[in-house]
């Protein structure tokens, strides 16, 4: 049986939008809703050209660590590095931090 899998074309990496994909836990899960309401505020900054954030529908038999997720896209690199220099991406960080466990991130 075969594998098959799909690359995307290369493309001029100054019109390229990136996408940001954040997973978090949380260390109580009450603190859940605490969660998503502090990473909504992140969509409040300028340099985000899409944002969501959400509870993880998936229930999954081997494993249900990711609580929360964000997605966001960026028109570029500097696009992205506006919205992590941003205050508000500070205070996000400052309210979700002591109530998540995971966070794993990835960008493409």
């Amino acid at each position: 049986m075969s594998r098959r899998t799909t690359q995307v074309p290369e493309q001029d990496p100054r019109s390229e939008i990136i996408r940001h994909v954040v997973f978090f836990s949380a260390k109580n899960p009450d603190d859940i809703d605490r969660i998503v309401d502090g990473l909504s505020k992140l969509a409040e900054i300028p340099s985000v050209k899409h944002f969501e954030v959400s509870r993880n529908r998936n229930e999954d038999r081997f494993g249900n660590e990711v609580d929360v997720i964000v997605y966001a896209e960026f028109e570029d690199d500097a696009a992205l590095t506006a919205y992590r220099a941003h205050q508000i991406y500070q205070d996000c960080i400052d309210i979700v931090r002591p109530l998540r466990d995971l966070r794993i991130a990835a960008d493409f």
